[in-house]
């Protein structure tokens, strides 16, 4: 049986450490049980603190309890389809209300856990049981939409005195003679991890009847990796260099880790001489990082972090006993929240680049000199257009809009033997007609129109009503035509008559 369980707290009152948390915890679990429900409860701290051993102690104060842990698949699907309908349905044991848990949070990640928070947050805001999660990173992004939906514990590691505490009655129960020292450098290398102190002492003293330095060979020491504020703080805290360096044992960039030592400098240091000097060696790793980046030569990196280390922690006289509270680097906020501006620029820079053929930078440094020549009103246009710009990149160099061209309007051609007057005349109403054709024969007549009292609207119906006057004529001429040719027929056989009668009489 693994020591970690065997002497695992059995109420609240034997926790080592984190007397506040315990105080908070005691009160949310009181809340409940008179029928006042509380906020989710996030557990946030170091591996080996007691955040999972927290939350089956309070298991115990409800009915019944459901665990899903990091080893568990936690997609959308499978938390809705356990924890969701646990938190929604009553409790099979009894009327009592049910402890929801769900360890590491923080760690949902990937194709398997896809869609976890979501389920997670459609679970606090439609469940009506209470929950505890636990997470070991404070300052993940997965667990961002989390935090102003729960209550939040900060878990801090153990005390080393408390952890040789502990392990000195852990021998005496084991029947293991021990030497303190020996405890105490386990306690040391644990870091704070209670679990791992525990687990170390089991390996070298389980089966024997005492422990000696000899022994501590056989743990190595324990590889850990710091939290970013941790080692900030133990920057600005200590002037121990072994400790610093310890300490900036970091899974992140050393640019990110000076950003952040550089934010904290006035936060910590009251002296101006002091934050002089820690800023001095600031600047001088930034010259060093710089030079690992262009050269590819990453062996300048250890004076990199020496400086922004061990030269920090130096410029001070004396080490400071105030809390401080630590904030992260406004950097890359300032970044973010700039980006729609670089992208401006840059865009800008490529297209003025392309015409002066130069590169993308050498346009950029040329951007104050046209920022004078955009003032003018034709100038600007005229760079506008040569370098194709638009409305939203020509405000890179000038607030204001540029004003459009000013274009002359031909006048019209006017037409001869017409009259034009400066008023348009009122347009007549509409006129309705309709017109019947008879046919007799091989000849055609048209009727007269029937008119409506109602006049032209439009131009087309005053063509209409002229079509027909003009038809009317038409007419009129051919029936006077017909009429003349008749005459001439009536004559000509009158000459006929005649010319008949003249040659009887001859």
């Amino acid at each position: 049986m693994l020591w970690t369980d065997k002497y695992r707290p059995q109420t609240m009152d034997e926790v080592l450490g984190n007397k506040k948390a315990v105080e908070e915890i005691d009160e949310w679990v009181e809340s409940w049980e008179h029928g006042e429900p509380r906020k989710c409860l996030l557990l946030i701290g170091p591996p080996g603190t007691g955040k999972t051993t927290l939350a089956h102690l309070i298991s115990v104060f409800f009915s019944d309890h459901i665990e899903l842990n990091a080893s568990d698949k936690r997609s959308f699907d499978i938390i809705m389809n356990t924890v969701g309908e646990a938190s929604a349905s009553t409790s099979l044991f009894g009327k009592g209300r049910k402890l929801i848990i769900l360890d590491e949070v923080d760690g949902l990640h990937g194709n398997e856990d896809r869609g976890g928070i979501r389920a997670i947050n459609k679970i606090i805001k439609e469940g009506h049981h209470p929950m505890i999660m636990m997470a070991n990173d404070p300052y993940s992004k997965r667990i961002t939409s989390l935090k102003s939906k729960c209550q939040v514990i900060k878990i801090r590691k153990v005390h080393t005195n408390s952890i040789v505490a502990l392990l000195k009655r852990i021998c005496i129960k084991e029947g293991v003679d021990f030497e303190e020292h020996i405890l105490r450098t386990l306690a040391k290398r644990s870091r704070g991890d209670l679990r791992s102190a525990i687990n170390d002492l089991q390996v070298i003293a389980q089966g024997k009847d005492k422990i000696t330095s000899d022994d501590l060979e056989v743990i190595s020491q324990k590889d850990d990796i710091n939290n970013i504020f941790d080692s900030v703080r133990t920057v600005l805290k200590s002037k121990n260099p072994r400790h610093i360096r310890d300490a900036l044992r970091l899974e992140a960039q050393p640019g990110f880790i000076l950003e952040q030592i550089t934010e904290n400098i006035p936060r910590e240091y009251e002296k101006p001489e002091e934050i002089e000097k820690a800023y001095d060696a600031v600047a001088e790793a930034d010259v060093y990082l710089g030079r690992a980046f262009h050269t590819r030569h990453y062996g300048y990196w250890k004076y990199t972090y020496d400086l922004m280390g061990v030269g920090v922690a130096m410029a001070k006289d004396e080490t400071y006993k105030k809390f401080s509270r630590y904030a992260s680097s406004t950097f890359y906020s300032k970044l973010s929240k700039n980006r729609k501006k670089r992208d401006l620029r840059d865009r800008v820079a490529t297209k003025m680049g392309e015409k002066m053929h130069t590169s993308r930078a050498v346009a950029i440094e040329q951007f104050p000199y046209f920022e004078i020549m955009f003032q003018p009103e034709d100038l600007a246009r005229d760079l506008a257009d040569y370098f194709e710009l638009d409305d939203a990149e020509v405000k890179q160099f000038r607030k204001r809009k540029i004003k459009k061209r000013k274009t002359k309007k031909a006048p019209k051609a006017k037409m001869k033997g017409t009259k034009t007057s400066s008023k348009p005349k009122a347009e007549p109403k509409s006129q309705k007609t309709t017109s019947k054709k008879v046919s007799k024969g091989y000849k055609d007549v048209e009727t007269e129109t029937i008119t409506k009292d109602s006049k032209p609207k439009n131009k087309a119906g005053e063509m209409k009503k002229k079509k027909n006057k003009t038809e009317k004529k038409v007419n009129n001429s051919s029936k006077a035509a017909s009429k003349d040719n008749g005459n001439s027929e009536k004559s000509q056989s009158k000459d006929n008559g005649k010319q008949v009668s003249l040659f009887s009489f001859k």
